[in-house]
Parts: structure tokens; C-alpha cells; sequence
């Protein structure tokens, strides 16, 4: 494997470019957007980790007149485009900030950290202080903003403040980045401030609306918070999201790229593994990957060359949107997600216009949430030909990643809802050893749960174990005994009984019975009960044998 100097968890384009990192030329982004310079406000949603910070991070280097850029720019795709660069590279006063640090339990601990990131954005023009021709009004409200000390009125227009004193400064428009502008109303709406946060952003937002100071904006985000929330009146107002075709080569990696950097890094033999992880996301007309994912496994391959995919976003995303799905769940959404993480795809009408405090009053629009999030993705043309009616789209699951998580998430629900069912029943019939009893309550069991039947035993082994714990038991799985492994084991160490459980799936209903006779005769070939005859009085063995959501229980 060829060695990499791969920038994982860097969004810095210019720390990009000056350490020599390796880069996916996404510049022809830059080239897009002058294509169309009479747009005012472009907004671009995307998943997270799809690349936004670092795509706005390269249009600051590019257009910034503070800085000096061209070396950056040097054998890139924009670079070909003299006539672009000398108008555009380093000539316009550009003002870039970013939100997705705006977070906080309460309304004011993110206010507080808003007027934190004000600040930090107002210590960086400092020097315009020097301007004679700034007034004192300005020039009060500029210190206030910049020690962090602004009014809630000063605060909610220091964009359109900034922006003013800056093209009085250099007598040009100014060029508006605003990165993850969505973050601090989807916190405020977790944690129930949504309201307040919401009249502040419209605030800030106001700098989008009739400013004779904006050249233009770029705007980035996940979702697209719908116009009459939060930019009330904004003209001249144009989207680009993930079911849109012009930007979607430039946030993500298509299959050309990825194919570079798998022969840049000389690891052909993971083509396929990278593909079935990381792949499978439609926006648009284009087919892509999760670059995220490709960068951090192609680091953990240069650690490990033997390393297996694993999930990236567990650890970087909050995954709160499904469990709440889950838990909204009626019998049709239950059906819809067995079909999903079964591989297949469903029909749903689809709204990319939310606001966060409205996302769970209706079915649709979770479904758009878990589609505008990355969670679901929309089915390819070569896959689905069906007619849709209009705001439909058929979707799936995107990769192998995103199905585990469905799946880790699906058990965790599981096990906690399985503590607040009353199975005292099925306790009794364990202990007493009452298999039709077992067969019934467990079958119940089944039917409250979710599914996934290409998980066959692993399924099922998951939802045993879940049944028992946190009831006062202690719950061994696929423990170690005599001469294989048996998938259960329910310890009553007060009453000195245990409880083994073998369990088969099958593929017909016919074959229930057979597999359920397979599974005791494994306990018995295998000696599963052998070790513990000395220490406990009661030894129950059960065979079970599952088939969708039907179970059938025999006791040895």
C-alpha cells in the first residue's frame, strides 16, 4: 500500500494546500457558482461529512482580498480559468463564519456562544478600526461586538454591520460565507429553546435581505429551514440540495475519484469493500461516496492493511433522528423500515422545506428527515423505473454502514423497550418449563420488535438475549461450553437454576419443527449442560426455531 498524507478531520483548505495533504480537486466548485453571479443568495444543503466547511473554506482563500492564494490554487481544475482568476482570485473583500460550534443546554449558554464566534469573527477586521471614515456610532457597536459585550439588537445585525464598514473600507462589495447556518436551531430545538434561537438567526439573516453592501452569499447547511421561518424576504433566492444535479459532483466523492485515490493508494483489493460501505448516496444525477469514510478507512488501512470497514459516523453523528423514528413507530412505519433494512426501498412523499420544531408532527416529514440527513438516500433510476407522483421518491438505505447503524440502533430500542413489557409470563413458563407457553409470549415479543431478516441468526440471538436483561438476571451470550458455543445462557443464581437457549432460523415454516428438533440435539451432541450439573439444582434446555416473526419452543 502506497502511503498517503491524508488530512482526516481537516477542513482547513489553506492547511490543506500549504502541507501538501492529499486533495480531491473540487475547485471547478468555484467556477459553478460565478457561472451565475446574479444569484444573490445560493444556499447549499448537504448530509454532514459531505465536505461543506472545507468547500466554503476554499472559496475564503479564493475570493478573500486579505490573503494571498495563488500558489493554492496552482494545477487546479480553477486555475485553468484565467480570466475567473484575475477578476475573482484575492480581489473581493470576503467575510466567512461558521456556526456549527453554536450549542448549549440552555438559551443562554448558545447565545453565549454565539456572541462567542461574533467576536472572534469581529477580532479578525480589527484593522478597520483605523478607517477615519467609520463613525462612532459604527465604530461602538464594532468594540461591543468584538469584546463579546453586543445587545441582543447589535448582535442580530452585526453581519449586515460588518459587511457595510467593510465595503466602505475597500469600496467594493463584500462576498458572504456563512457555513452550518441550520446548527443552532437544530440544538435549540433539542433542547427546547427553539423559538429564541430562531428570532436571532432570522436576525443574522437579515444581512441576505436588500443589502447594498453584498456582492453575494453562499450559504451551507443541512436542511433547507423553510424560507418563511428564517429568511423572511430574502429575494433572489436560490437552493441547491441533494435532489438538485448542478453542485452535487463537488460535495462527496464520485466513483471516479474514489478510483483514483484507490490506485493512489495502491488498494485495489478494497474496491469493493469501500464501495459496499461508503458508496451508494444519489444526489442528484451523480452516484456518491461518503468522504468522511473513504479518508478514515484509507487512514486506518495505512495502520492496519488488514483492517475491516467499519462505521465512522457512530462516532461523529448524533444518531438521536432514527431512535426517535423508531420510537414514533405505528405498524406502518415498522413495516416500512423491515422492508428498508431488508434491502429494499419504499415510496415516500418527501418535503426539503422543514422547520425543526415541526419534524415529528406527521410521517412525511421524519422520512424527509432521515432522507435530507444521509440516513436514506433516493434509489437510482437503474434500480427503480416505477411512477412516482409528484414529491415522491423511492428510497433506501445507502451502504453497509448506514444499515448497521439502523441495526445497532433497532436492538438498542429493543432492549429498553423490552424492560417496560410485562414478561412475567414468559419468565414463569422458562422456569416451570412450559414450551407452548414460552412459544406464545415469545411470538408476542416478536411482534412488537422490528426486523431484519437477512440478520438470520444474529437477529434473533440479539433478541433473546434482550428479553432477559435488566430483569434481575445475569445474561451470558455465546459463551464457551464443552465442545461449542451455545447463543443463551439465563442465570437464576437465588433459585439455582440456569436456562440454555439454542436457537435455528429457518427459510420456510415447514422447516420449524426440524430446526427446533436440531437445536436440543445440539445441546445434547454438544454438552452445553455438562458444566453446570454441580452448581445448579434445575438445568433447563429450550431448542428454538424462528421464522420471520413465528417461534416455536421445545424444552430437552
Amino acid at each position: 500500500m502506497n502511503l498517503l498524507n491524508l488530512p482526516v478531520g481537516v477542513s482547513d483548505f489553506a492547511e490543506i494546500r500549504n502541507n501538501n495533504y492529499y486533495y480531491i480537486d473540487k475547485s471547478g466548485l468555484i467556477e459553478e457558482l460565478l457561472e451565475s453571479t446574479g444569484t444573490k443568495v445560493t444556499l447549499i444543503t448537504r448530509p454532514r461529512r459531505f465536505g461543506k466547511t472545507l468547500a466554503m473554506s476554499m472559496l475564503e482563500n479564493f475570493f478573500d482580498i486579505q490573503k494571498d492564494s495563488k500558489r493554492m490554487f496552482e494545477e487546479l481544475e480553477i486555475s485553468k480559468r484565467q480570466d475567473l482568476c484575475a477578476e475573482w482570485l484575492n480581489q473581493w473583500p470576503t467575510v466567512f463564519i461558521s456556526f456549527r460550534q453554536v450549542d448549549g443546554l440552555d438559551f443562554a449558554g448558545a447565545y453565549g456562544m454565539l456572541t462567542m464566534v461574533l467576536a472572534d469573527l469581529y477580532n479578525k477586521y480589527l484593522y478597520l478600526l483605523d478607517d477615519d471614515r467609520i463613525t462612532e456610532f459604527q465604530r461602538k457597536i464594532f468594540t461591543n461586538l468584538a469584546n463579546g459585550h453586543g445587545s441582543e439588537k447589535e448582535v442580530k445585525n452585526s453581519l449586515i454591520l460588518l459587511t457595510s464598514i467593510m465595503q466602505q473600507h475597500y469600496g467594493k462589495p463584500v462576498i458572504l460565507l456563512i457555513d452550518e447556518y441550520d446548527v443552532p436551531v437544530a440544538k435549540a430545538n433539542s433542547h427546547g429553546y427553539y423559538n429564541e434561537m430562531l428570532d436571532v438567526m432570522k436576525g443574522l439573516m437579515q444581512a441576505l435581505k436588500d443589502n447594498q453592501s453584498l456582492r453575494f452569499a453562499v450559504i451551507t447547511g443541512c436542511l433547507k429551514i423553510a424560507k418563511e421561518s428564517i429568511f423572511t424576504g430574502t429575494n433572489n433566492f436560490v437552493s441547491d440540495s441533494i435532489t438538485d444535479s448542478r453542485l452535487n459532483e463537488y460535495f462527496g466523492f464520485v466513483q471516479s475519484e474514489v478510483d483514483r485515490i484507490i490506485i493512489d493508494a495502491a488498494i485495489e483489493d478494497k474496491a469493493g469493500s469501500i464501495k459496499e460501505w461508503y458508496d451508494g448516496y444519489h444526489f442528484g444525477k451523480f452516484d456518491v461516496y461518503c468522504p468522511w469514510d473513504v479518508m478514515n478507512y484509507l487512514l486506518e488501512l495505512q495502520r492496519n492493511p488488514n483492517a475491516k470497514p467499519v462505521s465512522y459516523w457512530k462516532n461523529t453523528s448524533d444518531n438521536a433522528i432514527i431512535r426517535s423514528f423508531i420510537d414514533y413507530a405505528g405498524n406502518n412505519i415498522t413495516k416500512k423500515l423491515e422492508t428498508l433494512m431488508a434491502g429494499g426501498c419504499i415510496i415516500q412523499r418527501i418535503d426539503e422545506s422543514l422547520t425543526y420544531d415541526y419534524l415529528h408532527s406527521s410521517e412525511d416529514n421524519l422520512w424527509s428527515m432521515l432522507y435530507l440527513t444521509g440516513y436514506l438516500t433516493k434509489v437510482s433510476d437503474d434500480y427503480y423505473d416505477g411512477e412516482l407522483q409528484n414529491g415522491e421518491l423511492a428510497l433506501m438505505i445507502p451502504n453497509a454502514e448506514i444499515k448497521e447503524i439502523f441495526e445497532t440502533t433497532v436492538i438498542k430500542w429493543f432492549d429498553d423497550s423490552a424492560k417496560k413489557w410485562n414478561r412475567n409470563e414468559l419468565f414463569d413458563a422458562v422456569w416451570s418449563g412450559d414450551s407452548e407457553k414460552l412459544t406464545s409470549e415469545m411470538t408476542t415479543l416478536l411482534r412488537k420488535t422490528i426486523s431484519y431478516h437477512d440478520y438470520k441468526e444474529d437477529f434473533y440471538h440479539a433478541f433473546l438475549a434482550g428479553i432477559f436483561t435488566g430483569a434481575g438476571y445475569m445474561v451470558e451470550s455465546n459463551k464457551e461450553h464443552g465442545e461449542g458455543r451455545s447463543d443463551v445462557v439465563v442465570y437464576d443464581s437465588v433459585n439455582g437454576r440456569v436456562a440454555i437457549f439454542e436457537a435455528k432460523y429457518t427459510k420456510s415454516l415447514n422447516s420449524m419443527e426440524c430446526e427446533c428438533n436440531n437445536a436440543l440435539q445440539q445441546i445434547d451432541d454438544r454438552m452445553y449442560a455438562k458444566e453446570y450439573e454441580d452448581d445448579y439444582d434445575q438445568i433447563l434446555c429450550y431448542g428454538i426455531s424462528f421464522f420471520k416473526k413465528r417461534c416455536m419452543v421445545k424444552k430437552k
